[in-house]
């Protein structure tokens, strides 16, 4: 179908008789469009800010593409007063929009915070009519102290780089196979840290360009470079890059800072660095201590091994990964200690990190050993970077560094909200993103959609990695009490032919009672590319059954998933039961 909007506008054009302009879209879409401006006298491109015309765009696509999903519960946002367009020169004027109460804000929803979560709020809550600034403390990353820019910890310090370092390290273990292959005389090479940062670097500034001028600008949110503190219920103090200061009045505002690493409080602690100094390290280190037993220091610990470096994982728990299935966590630490180099150490806490006078460093641990590097990373869990938002001026409660929030993001205080790891619910980019797009849509689409943290699929990228979905074997049996447990240990083709010793596993658990998959579990080549298919079919209910019926495609690992036709064990009233006991 063909949208057309009639506009009268006036421009810089020496003809008579083109005062009206008829704008077609062959593509519906709130955030960014793109028109074409035809007149029998001459052609003309002009741009048109999306939140222009989002009113009458959400009217028409919610009546179109209804849902019952998205149930509506108000009318489609719309300010009492908005920036007004010039189309000659493209520039919005600044005016205060009004609420039911009669109450003038400068702001319908001020955003603090750059990451997905705040991004996509923005972005969204300006698709649907609502005057939106977007604060973030620097538009260059890896600049101390923050080292974020738009996009946030994925696109800076976290998943986008880590990813890029993944790739990298995994090179070395495909080359070694190469000669199973009848590669003769191939050999991984000479790694060059200061190259690949380079690229690296070059890749992010790419990114944050693409957040501030094609996803933010088109869809009229409002940037600034500057931090934000609230000052009361309807206010954000704003501190700017160039040293000037602000006072934003707002009638939501939306606190989306993200988490920020956290360092125990040892001796020496201040030599260490975080997952976002290592980002910008000048040299690679050639030994690496790496302490903490969550993803982050798992994912590393594997990335700097592939590198080359010399790597000792320190963990103070029995066993890391916890929260995960117990089945992958096992299985990873025997692949990693017949496939890596990694010294792991586990039940080990440093005590203290000596700084030597050759620039090395010495970490003491509890026990009195002694390890000397060149970079200890403290990897050792994470905290809401709250400390500097005055909250407390607005009577929001608090968590610790975290802020509590019901089911539509929203604190104690009815006009604040917060989405992504702030929140302290689930620590996932595409998290962040669902909470912030859901958020928006509530508030300024007229929609009713709580947040969703139901069967949320996630990756560790270790070698291997893990993929995940839905409940542990030990959540399942405690949820369900009767499940069948399905597990499938093999070496992949890959592997088996260059007779490399590396395997995969695959586990799928089941409710008896419904014979619905509630948990898919795998250690394998490619996990997180295999578990987001999965999570679409045990999201939507899947049962074994359907698993079974699926035909697989050979040869891949996947078809582990549907041919798996016998429960390995299984729990009654919670309880395991061995095969030999049925």
């Amino acid at each position: 179908a063909i949208t057309t909007f009639l506009l009268t506008t006036q421009h810089n054009c020496n003809c008579n008789n083109c005062n009206n302009f008829s704008f077609n879209s062959t593509q519906l879409n709130s955030t960014q469009l793109n028109f074409s401006l035809n007149n029998s006298n001459h052609q003309s491109t002009m741009k048109i800010l999306s939140a222009a015309l989002s009113a009458t765009l959400f009217a028409v696509s919610t009546t179109a593409f209804s849902s019952p999903l998205l149930r509506t519960t108000s009318p489609s946002f719309i300010r009492a007063s908005s920036s007004s367009l010039s189309a000659s020169d493209d520039t919005t004027t600044t005016s205060t929009t009004t609420t039911e109460g009669g109450d003038d804000y400068d702001y319908d929803l001020v955003v603090i915070g750059g990451g997905s979560g705040g991004v996509r709020a923005s972005r969204i809550a300006a698709g649907h009519g609502a005057k939106t600034v977007l604060l973030e403390g620097q538009f260059k990353h890896g600049v101390p102290p923050f080292y974020s820019a738009i996009g946030g910890t994925c696109v800076n310090v976290g998943c986008v780089p880590k990813k890029l370092m993944v790739f990298a390290g995994r090179y070395p273990a495909d080359i070694a196979e190469a000669k199973g292959y009848g590669w003769e005389g191939a050999t991984p090479g000479k790694f060059d840290w200061k190259q690949f940062m380079e690229y690296k670097d070059t890749e992010i500034t790419r990114l944050n360009n693409v957040y501030q001028k094609f996803v933010l600008g088109p869809a009229g949110v409002e940037i600034l470079e500057g931090t934000g503190q609230l000052n009361g219920n309807h206010a954000v103090d704003v501190a700017l890059s160039n040293g000037e200061t602000k006072t934003l009045t707002a009638k939501n505002i939306l606190v989306a800072v993200g988490g920020w690493p956290f360092k125990p409080d040892i001796p020496g602690v201040e030599h260490s660095i975080t997952s976002n100094e290592i980002f910008y390290l000048k040299e690679q280190p050639k030994r690496m201590v790496v302490v903490g037993g969550g993803f982050i220091a798992l994912e590393f610990a594997s990335i700097m091994d592939g590198l080359g470096t010399d790597v000792t994982l320190m963990y103070r728990g029995d066993l890391f990964l916890r929260g995960f299935d117990d089945d992958m966590r096992s299985h990873l630490q025997e692949e990693m200690d017949r496939n890596s180099d990694i010294d792991i150490q586990l039940q080990t806490t440093p005590q203290e990190i000596i700084k030597n006078d050759d620039g090395t460093l010495t970490v003491v641990t509890t026990d009195g050993a002694s390890i000397d590097c060149d970079a200890v990373l403290m990897a050792t869990g994470r905290k809401g970077k709250t400390d500097t938002l005055n909250l407390e001026s607005a009577g929001v409660d608090m968590d610790g560094s975290f802020i509590p929030v019901d089911e539509y993001s929203k604190t104690n205080v009815d006009n604040i909200y917060a989405v992504g790891d702030v929140t302290d619910r689930m620590a996932l980019t595409p998290v962040a993103l669902m909470e912030g797009h859901r958020l928006a849509d509530t508030l300024f689409g007229g929609m009713d959609r709580p947040v969703d943290h139901k069967m949320i699929a996630s990756t560790v990228f270790t070698n291997p990695e893990i993929g995940t979905v839905g409940y542990t074997e030990e959540e399942a049996a405690a949820k369900y009490k009767d499940i069948d447990v399905y597990k499938s240990r093999f070496r992949a083709m890959k592997h088996s032919f260059p007779q490399s010793e590396t395997y995969s596993l695959f586990k799928i658990i089941v409710d008896q009672a419904t014979d619905k998959v509630v948990g898919v579990h795998i250690a394998t080549d490619g996990a997180g590319e295999m578990i987001q298919g999965v999570a679409i079919a045990v999201k939507m209910g899947a049962t074994k059954a359907d698993f079974d019926n699926t035909i697989g495609i050979h040869p891949t690992s996947a078809e582990e998933l549907v041919t798996m036709r016998t429960p390995s064990y299984h729990y009654k009233d919670g309880v395991k039961v061995v095969e030999d006991d049925k």
